[in-house]
């Protein structure tokens, strides 16, 4: 079996962006004209899940409060001074590092499910971005402290949550570009398995003793499936982000290739106990070496470009082994 994480060899560009500055002339006298004003930063008005946010200038100081958003907002080429960090885990995703920031350089926000309202509004931030899916609730309370816009949808959606991500942070440009790079490298992903469309991929997740999803058509990794070509089993072709089934009915994961990964140390230790026992080393996927595990933060939590990326570069790899 093929066993243990796969790390790509390259990860995704990160492109830093100009910061627009705004130089003021001071007058030099009466024998000379008067030099311009400079003029004001440009006010723009972003629609989004929630309503209308007028966003001045080029945030600097941003907030994300979300995976996705920090995953987008990193790929633009902004650093947020704050995020927020999963229920599992005091440190934030590895994509982070990976996008080769230092993650001691953003702040801690509180976590995805509780916000520290008072971290954040300490932050100073001028922009904070999330979705209604989380943080419909904090809505109002965070526009108090700086320009709000909200996604509103996660996961499969996260190609249209980079464009308004861009949008707020006045790099609507960079953000099409990055979708147009993305899609390229898919295809190019995609023509490595021949025809793709003949291989079904399955993809489960270990929560905790109880709990094994197989994620769907319609969540992030099934969007980056999809655009490099795969077909999903039956049980996995759906618009909702996954099904949950019993550690009992695990043979339903079989595919003709599978990938799991485990969310926190709950995951890992079901993990650890499942692949260990008689019905998972039943699935004709695992008992043909056809099943690997995966990075849970580069498959699971990036939910946007460079999340895509990472995934791009595991099938790459993935492909040369099977090619060798």
């Amino acid at each position: 079996m093929v066993w243990g994480r796969l790390w790509g060899r390259r990860g995704p560009a990160v492109v830093t962006g100009a910061v627009l500055g705004v130089l003021a002339l001071g007058g030099c006298g009466e024998s000379e004209p008067a030099a311009e004003a400079a003029p004001a930063e440009e006010a723009r008005t972003v629609e989004h899940a929630m309503g209308e946010t007028e966003v001045t200038g080029v945030p600097e100081r941003v907030v994300v409060l979300d995976t996705g958003e920090l995953d987008a907002t990193l790929a633009l080429g902004v650093t947020p001074v704050g995020a927020v960090r999963t229920d599992v885990s005091d440190e934030l995703p590895g994509f982070v590092s990976a996008a080769g920031v230092d993650p001691a350089d953003i702040g801690d926000a509180g976590t995805i499910a509780e916000p520290d309202l008072e971290a954040i509004a300490a932050l100073e931030p001028d922009l904070i971005l999330s979705n209604s899916v989380r943080h419909a609730d904090v809505y109002e309370q965070l526009t108090q402290i700086a320009p709000t816009v909200f996604a509103e949808s996660i996961g499969e959606s996260w190609q249209e949550n980079l464009l308004l991500a861009g949008e707020a942070l006045g790099r609507e440009d960079e953000a099409q570009r990055l979708l147009d790079d993305y899609t390229a490298r898919a295809e190019e992903v995609g023509d490595l398995y021949g025809d793709p469309a003949q291989t079904e991929v399955s993809v489960a997740r270990f929560l905790d003793g109880s709990v094994l999803r197989l994620y769907g058509e319609g969540s992030f990794i099934g969007s980056v499936l999809a655009d490099v070509g795969f077909a999903r089993p039956e049980v996995q072709r759906t618009q909702e982000t996954f099904v949950e089934i019993s550690p009992e009915e695990v043979p339903r994961a079989d595919g003709d290739l599978l990938f799991f990964g485990a969310y926190g140390a709950d995951g890992t230790t079901a993990a650890e106990q499942v692949t260990a026992g008689p019905l998972w080393q039943s699935i004709p996927a695992v008992a043909e070496g056809r099943a690997v595990a995966v990075d849970d933060d580069r498959w699971f939590l990036g939910l946007g470009p460079l999340g895509a990326g990472l995934v791009l570069d595991d099938l790459e790899e993935l492909a040369g082994q099977l090619a060798g």
